[in-house]
């Protein structure tokens, strides 16, 4: 099983500390936030935790864009590898998405993954003039452009939302950027399992996190995917011993997403990251089979 580090509850501030602490205690990924502003009202709820309790959570973070913290800790890193968990994908312009992704994994030897996902808040889609109502079809349009853009080959595309002669993108990196699909619907499910390279939950517990993996691989093999190499990034913020990774990994996690300090924690408390970080490197990662 490898370890991912979630961010969403540290300060920018501490990235690059964090990503060498992290990449020397043997953690295999970061995972960064993404939110692009904080509209005063909304009209969605967040699915998978209290609405008001989420937006008062970003109403008073900070929110680097993904792609300049991964490139910072990138840069100060040899090893660990970096995704946004999850990048708000159908409400940006994807060739300029491609561009920055095909940059970043050129650039850290391939170290580069994308978490992909759409956003809950209807206000990312309308004050960015996307269609809300079409955000499926934005996202699969977006990920066969990512995909087509990235090849380094010519490529054109014409689709509902998107329309474009053929082009060609360099430099790309030697192998393909895996694609993750965030995502606990049925419509997030399928197409992970129709589209992805990966899935990634939100926070969860084990036997939630059990019923949506046994489902996901139902649609893989629906959709005749499950010979396509497939990585499974689950969260389950209860789990804290070897023996709860390792029964995280009997259900199919192969990934596991941790917050290795108390989330009430003071985020800007740098020493005390740290040493949570090393401590879980050295209690649950060095003993893992």
């Amino acid at each position: 099983m490898r370890f991912v580090l979630q961010l969403g509850f540290s300060n920018y501030r501490n990235y690059t500390a964090i990503a060498q602490a992290a990449e020397a205690a043997g953690w295999s990924w970061l995972s960064i936030p993404d939110s692009l502003f904080f509209p005063r009202l909304t009209e969605s709820d967040y699915p998978y935790a209290e609405t008001s309790a989420i937006r008062q959570y970003l109403e008073h973070s900070d929110f680097i864009e993904p792609f300049v913290a991964m490139s910072t800790m990138a840069a100060l890193t040899s090893r660990i590898r970096f995704y946004p968990g999850v990048l708000k994908v159908a409400v940006r312009q994807p060739l300029i998405l491609a561009k920055l992704l095909s940059s970043l994994a050129v650039i850290s030897n391939g170290r580069v993954a994308l978490g992909a996902g759409l956003s809950p808040w209807k206000e990312d889609f309308i004050y960015n003039g996307a269609n809300f109502e079409r955000r499926g079809e934005l996202m699969d349009e977006c990920i066969a452009v990512l995909r087509g853009a990235m090849s380094g080959e010519f490529f054109e595309f014409h689709g509902k939302h998107h329309d474009f002669g053929p082009l060609r993108m360099r430099p790309v990196p030697e192998q393909p950027v895996p694609i993750l699909i965030g995502g606990h619907s049925k419509p997030a499910l399928r197409r992970a399992a129709r589209l992805g390279d990966g899935w990634v939950s939100a926070n969860t517990d084990l036997p939630t996190l059990k019923d949506l993996i046994a489902e996901l691989n139902a649609y893989r093999a629906e959709f005749g995917t499950t010979g396509r190499d497939f990585q499974f990034h689950g969260i389950d913020f209860a789990a804290r011993t070897v023996d709860d990774f390792k029964r995280l990994a009997e259900i199919g996690v192969t990934d596991a997403g941790v917050l290795p300090w108390d989330v009430r924690s003071d985020p800007t408390d740098l020493q005390g990251q740290l040493d949570a970080i090393r401590r879980f490197g050295d209690e649950v990662i060095a003993k893992m089979d």
